[in-house]
């Protein structure tokens, strides 16, 4: 018998592409470069989707999606990394920090300023 998914009605299931570990909080990110704009918008195959206007090349876009993961989650860009998938679209991202997950989700999904 399965156990059941999630928390009580004061927590709430963190989404599919967060996860905690005992370094950080993972992020799994499917990134869109060369867009009109930088921006997170949405979440695609389970991954959280980002809009980076950086061209692909050179690791332009790589270097954009850190920079903006960085400013929205309000860390330095140093205790994030790229942990996978350098040259694709699907990425993954450490985030070096001690905030607890559902803060990380927060600050992500909050409206834009």
């Amino acid at each position: 018998m399965k156990a059941k998914q999630g928390g009580d009605s004061r927590t709430s299931p963190l989404p599919a592409w967060l996860r905690s570990r005992g370094d950080g909080v993972v992020l799994e990110v499917h990134v869109q470069p060369g867009a009109r704009r930088t921006a997170i918008v949405g979440e695609h195959d389970g991954r959280l989707k980002v809009a980076v206007s950086a061209p692909p090349l050179d690791g332009r876009a790589n270097v954009a999606l850190v920079e903006m993961l960085s400013e929205c989650l309000g860390l330095p860009q140093r205790v994030l990394t790229l942990e996978a998938g350098a040259t694709g679209r699907n990425k993954r991202v450490l985030a070096a920090t001690a905030l607890p997950p559902e803060e990380l989700v927060r600050r992500l999904l909050r409206p834009p300023k």
